[in-house]
C-alpha cells in the first residue's frame, strides 16, 4: 500500500490528480512525480500512464477523477457501443485525443474522456461538430477498446461510403496494375489498404487461425476460424470482391492476371522488431471470384511449451521418452486441423540443440524455427518427400521430420531411415492410433518394418476449452445418461463428481475461450508388434492398448470433461464412443 503522507513542498510539484491519488494511498509521491514528469515530457495523459504502469485500477482511477473535477462516471461496459454517434467525428480526431464521442442530445454532445484535465479534447472535439461538449469520465482501458472497435466500424463503413472514389484502387492485371498498386500501398489513407490491414490485425488480436475471404452473388462475407469455429465478422460491399482479391494476391506475391487456377502464396506481417506473423494465403477460383483463405502461422505457438498442450501427464511421459530415443519413428495422426503441426513442432523445439542436425521436409512449411533446415516440397520441380528423404540421409541428420507420409515409397525410406540411427517424426491421416499401423500396412510397407521401426504413435483432435470466468456446473444430465456416455459408474457416483457447461461472457467466444488437445498416445510395446507381425488387424492392436492401459480418444475426451476443461457436448462434438 502506498503511503498517503504528502511531504511540506509536494504542492509545488503535484496537480490535482496526482495530488488525489497520493492522498488516497494509491501512488507514492515519488510514484505520482515520476508519472506527472513523463506525462509532460513526452506528451502525454497521466491517467493513461498511471492505468499502463499498472499502478492504480482503472476503475479506481475514473472514480477519483470524477469525483477530483466534479465529473460525471460512466461505466462503457454497460452500454450498446454499436450504437454511437461516430459519423460526428473522425478515427484520427478519437485516437489523437483519447476521447469518443458517445451520444448526442439536441446540440449537446457527450464524449467519453479518462482525463477530466484534457480540455484539449474536449475544445477540439467542440471545434469540429459545433456543437456543446460535456465530458463524462470512463476507465481509460475500456476506452481504449472502444476506440479501437470504432475505429474498425468507421473503416468497414467507409468502403460503402460514395465518397470514397474506388476506381484509383483498381488492382488487376500485368505490370500497369502492379504499379499502380505500389502506388496505392504508399498511401496510408487507401480504404482498401487499411481495410485489409484492420482485418489481418484484428484476427491476430482475436486468436483467429484462419481468415476466409468469400464472395458471392449478392454478398460479399469475411469470416475468422476462431477455437475451430468459423464466425462471420465483415460484409464488405459485394463490388470490392475483386479489389480485395487483388490486394491481398499482391501482398502474396502472386499473379494478379491469373484468376482460373488456384495458387499458393505467403505474408509476413510485421509487427515489431521482434515479432513477426506469417500468413500462408491459397486462393481458389469460384462461381463469383476468387475466394482467397489464409492461415495464420505464429511460430510462437511451437514455443508454448509440451505443458500447454493438453497431454496428461502419462502421455506427456510417453512422447518425451520417445523424442529421447536416438532413433525409431514417431508418427502423429488425425484430421487437418487437429494441431498434428503444433505437436511436432513443439517436439523438434524439444530436440533443436546445438549438437542435433535437424532437417523438415513439408508442404509448405508453415512454422520457422531458426537451427532447423527446412525444404519446400516442390512436386512440379521434381522435389517430392521422397526426392527431399534421400537428399537428407546424405546430410549427416539426426533427426528428420516429413510432413505427411503419402505414399509407399516416402514410406520406405523413412523406415530405413528410423533403422539406420535416425530418428523421424511424420504424420499420417487416419481415425486413431491403432489403424495407423494398419495403414502402413494396407501402403505395402512389410510388417517386420512397421514392428520394428514405429516407436509411439499419437492420434490427437482439439477441442474448444470452457471459459473460466462464466462456466457453471451442469445438472441437467443424468445420471443413466452420462453412463451411456461412457463414464464409469464409479466415477459418477463419487463424492464430487461434476461437469461443466458453456455460458457466454464478455471475455469468450459463447462460452468458450481456447483450445485444447485430446490424444491417444500408443507406445508400440513388445505385444503390440507381435500382433503386427501376426497379420493382426487394428481391433486387435486396440484390445491390446485398451489393456496396456493406453486411453483412446474418447477416454481422453471424457478425462478433460471430468477436469472441468470442456463439456460433455465439445467431447462428443470431437470424438466418437
Amino acid at each position: 500500500m502506498a503511503t498517503n503522507t504528502l511531504s511540506p513542498n509536494s504542492g509545488a510539484f503535484l496537480s490535482g490528480l496526482p495530488r488525489r491519488l497520493v492522498s488516497e494511498s494509491l501512488l507514492t509521491e515519488d510514484q505520482a512525480q515520476k508519472l506527472q514528469e513523463k506525462a509532460r515530457k513526452d506528451h502525454l495523459q497521466f491517467v493513461t500512464l498511471a492505468v499502463e504502469s499498472k499502478l492504480v485500477p482503472p476503475d479506481r482511477l475514473a472514480q477519483i477523477a470524477g469525483t477530483e473535477f466534479g465529473s460525471p462516471i460512466l461505466d462503457l461496459s454497460a452500454l450498446d457501443l454499436s450504437q454511437l454517434g461516430l459519423k460526428e467525428v473522425s478515427e484520427k480526431l478519437m485516437r489523437t485525443h483519447h476521447a469518443l464521442p458517445l451520444f448526442r442530445r439536441q446540440k449537446k454532445l457527450y464524449v467519453a474522456i479518462s482525463d477530466p484535465t484534457n480540455l484539449q479534447a474536449l475544445d477540439e472535439f467542440r471545434f469540429a461538430t459545433g456543437l456543446t461538449i460535456e465530458g463524462i469520465v470512463v476507465e481509460d482501458d475500456k476506452l481504449t477498446k472502444a476506440i479501437d472497435n470504432a475505429a474498425s466500424a468507421i473503416q468497414s463503413a467507409s468502403l460503402g461510403s460514395g465518397d470514397v472514389d474506388l476506381e484509383n484502387l483498381e488492382v488487376e492485371g500485368g505490370d500497369d496494375d502492379k504499379k499502380a498498386d505500389e502506388k496505392n500501398a504508399e498511401d496510408e489513407d487507401a480504404p482498401i489498404i487499411r481495410y485489409v490491414n484492420k482485418v489481418l490485425m484484428d484476427a491476430i488480436n482475436r486468436g483467429a487461425s484462419d481468415i476466409h475471404f468469400e464472395p458471392y452473388e449478392k454478398k460479399y462475407r469475411v469470416r475468422y476460424r476462431m477455437d475451430g469455429e468459423l464466425k462471420e465478422i465483415a460484409n464488405p460491399p459485394v463490388q470490392m470482391g475483386g479489389r480485395l482479391a487483388a490486394r491481398l494476391k499482391v501482398m502474396s506475391r502472386l499473379d494478379l492476371a491469373e484468376r482460373r487456377v488456384p495458387q499458393d502464396g505467403r505474408i509476413k506481417l510485421k509487427l515489431s522488431a521482434n515479432k513477426s506473423i506469417d500468413f500462408r494465403v491459397s486462393t481458389c477460383p469460384t462461381l463469383w471470384g476468387e475466394k482467397i483463405v489464409m492461415r495464420i502461422l505464429d511460430a510462437s505457438s511451437a514455443m508454448l511449451g509440451i505443458e500447454a498442450l493438453g497431454y496428461e501427464p502419462l502421455q506427456k511421459d510417453l512422447y518425451l521418452k520417445a523424442l529421447a530415443k536416438p532413433q525409431g519413428m514417431i508418427l502423429v495422426t488425425g484430421p487437418t486441423g487437429s494441431g498434428k503441426t503444433v505437436s511436432l513442432y513443439t517436439g523438434l523445439n524439444i530436440l533443436n540443440t546445438e549438437d542435433a542436425n535437424i532437417s523438415t521436409a513439408e508442404d509448405p512449411c508453415e512454422i520457422n524455427l531458426p537451427g532447423i533446415n527446412q525444404v519446400n516440397v516442390n512436386v512440379k520441380q521434381g522435389l517430392t518427400f521422397a526426392a527431399a528423404l534421400k537428399a537428407f540421409l546424405r546430410q549427416d541428420p539426426d533427426v528428420i521430420m516429413v510432413g505427411e507420409i503419402r505414399d509407399l515409397e516416402t514410406a520406405e525410406i523413412a523406415i530405413k531411415a528410423a533403422q539406420t540411427g535416425h530418428l523421424v517424426l511424420s504424420t499420417l491421416h487416419t481415425n486413431d492410433a491403432p489403424q495407423t499401423l494398419t495403414r502402413l500396412l494396407n501402403m505395402g510397407v512389410p510388417a517386420y518394418n512397421v514392428a520394428s521401426t514405429v516407436s509411439l504413435i499419437i492420434a490427437q483432435r482439439l477441442a474448444r476449452k470452457l471459459c473460466k470466468i462464466c462456466k457453471k456446473p451442469d445438472t441437467s444430465v443424468p445420471r443413466e445418461e452420462l453412463i451411456r456416455e461412457g463414464f464409469e459408474e464409479a466415477v459418477v457416483d463419487a463424492p464430487g463428481f461434476t461437469i461443466y457447461k458453456a455460458i457466454g461472457c464478455d471475455q469468450c467466444n459463447d462460452g468458450y475461450k481456447g483450445r485444447t488437445g485430446i490424444y491417444q498416445v500408443m507406445p508400440v510395446t513388445d505385444a503390440i508388434s507381435r500382433i503386427i507381425m501376426e497379420n493382426g488387424n487394428a481391433i486387435d492392436i486396440a484390445d491390446q492398448a485398451r489393456k496396456e492401459g493406453v486411453f483412446d480418444l474418447r477416454q481422453s475426451a471424457l478425462k478433460k470433461v471430468r477436469d472441468g476443461a470442456i463439456d460433455l457436448t465439445e467431447a462428443n462434438r470431437v470424438t466418437t464412443d
